[in-house]
């Protein structure tokens, strides 16, 4: 069941906007306190030999846990990001991604990352990132 969007501020974003024509176009949504969402690159995805490029993966990554807020209607910047990529990603081969609340202190909240494959659950690539909370939305994240 995909989840409504919270704000249509977003929707030219280039990992998540329905309205990005040449963006991953990926659907997230919120169960059991965690961002969700499934990606499959494409040969235009590629950064070597049919692997996806790395900075794919990231902004997928990056976007689930922009989405653990955005879903909730706050708004955030990524200040800082950690990622550690632990196996190549074969074109056209989906991935899940999940986005999990570490800890939120004030204006920063640290959320963790995950990419994972779905025939196996091998982990691609997992990050940890802080993101500064510009706007808490109804729920007060900040």
């Amino acid at each position: 069941m995909e989840e409504p969007r919270s704000r249509a501020d977003a929707d030219r974003c280039f990992v998540c906007g329905p309205a990005n024509p040449i963006g991953l176009n990926v659907s997230f949504r919120l169960e059991d306190d965690v961002c969700l969402g499934e990606f499959t690159p494409d040969e235009n995805h590629v950064g070597f030999d049919g692997v996806t490029h790395g900075g794919i993966i990231y902004s997928a990554l990056d976007d689930v846990m922009a989405n653990w807020l955005f879903l909730r209607g706050a708004r955030g910047y990524t200040a800082r990001c950690e990622v550690r990529y632990r196996n190549p990603l074969p074109v056209g081969q989906k991935i899940r991604l999940e986005g999990r609340l570490l800890r939120k202190k004030s204006k920063i909240v640290v959320l963790k990352g995950v990419a994972l494959r779905t025939d196996n659950d091998s982990v691609i690539a997992e990050c940890e990132a802080s993101f500064v909370v510009t706007d808490p939305g109804p729920d007060g994240l900040a």
